[in-house]
């Protein structure tokens, strides 16, 4: 009896041990451990909510751009734009920056730098829940893609995003395409607001771009934006 009495005791303690010691990040809090597990989080620098930019001014002055300054961008001037592309914005409901068919987010944001200070090559997720990076892929992925694209932006651009869609999750294929469409014109108007230039690209051919990333069969590649100062 006493035998017994000491292993239900021990496993109750291994059991309270495990709960404290698993990540918690609301509604995907599964998610964000596994893929935490990965490899290194990187929690961005808080997003502004203003700007001397108003909203009719970047319109005017948003343009397509494909060559930029050899110079840096900072961790700031990224988690601005990832915030624009998909920030969350009303946290109870986990609403975002950009529309969402049916509140799906069929979107996956990935960052390939180059050049950014304070974040060193490889591949990173966007995580809008926390608003931070995980870190998936080491070495110079933007250079893979380049290789595997073959457009000169992406060479030499600071960094660059790319957009999938989670086919799997998508009630209409061309949902993801909107999705998509909406979060692309919100990185233009926010590149206007901090002086970057970007491009969409979507002329390249899907599976050279899913092994280039070593993305899955679920994900759909929709867009490539390098980004780099004008």
């Amino acid at each position: 009896m006493k035998r017994g009495f000491q292993m239900l005791f021990l496993t109750l303690i291994f059991g309270l041990a495990v709960s404290i010691l698993l990540p918690f990040n609301g509604e995907n809090s599964s998610v964000f451990g596994q893929e935490k597990s990965k490899g290194e989080v990187i929690q961005l620098p808080s997003p502004r909510y203003d700007s001397e930019v108003s909203v009719e001014k970047a319109l005017l002055e948003r343009r397509s751009i494909r060559s930029y300054k050899d110079e840096p961008l900072t961790l700031s001037e990224i988690s601005q734009i990832l915030w624009a592309a998909q920030g969350i914005t009303e946290p109870g409901r986990g609403l975002r920056t950009a529309p969402s068919a049916r509140a799906l987010f069929l979107l996956e944001i990935y960052v390939l730098p180059g050049n950014v200070t304070g974040l060193s090559m490889g591949m990173y997720k966007y995580q809008p829940q926390g608003h931070g990076l995980i870190k998936i892929a080491e070495g110079d992925k933007k250079a893979e893609l380049f290789r595997a694209v073959g457009q000169a932006p992406i060479k030499n651009a600071p960094v660059a995003l790319v957009f999938t869609g989670r086919s799997e999750k998508a009630q209409r294929p061309t949902w993801m395409y909107l999705e998509a469409g909406h979060a692309a014109q919100n990185v233009y108007l926010q590149a206007v607001s901090l002086k970057l230039g970007t491009v969409v690209m979507a002329g390249f051919r899907d599976e050279e771009v899913r092994r280039a990333l070593t993305l899955s069969e679920k994900e759909q590649p929709l867009y490539i934006m390098p980004i780099g100062k004008r």
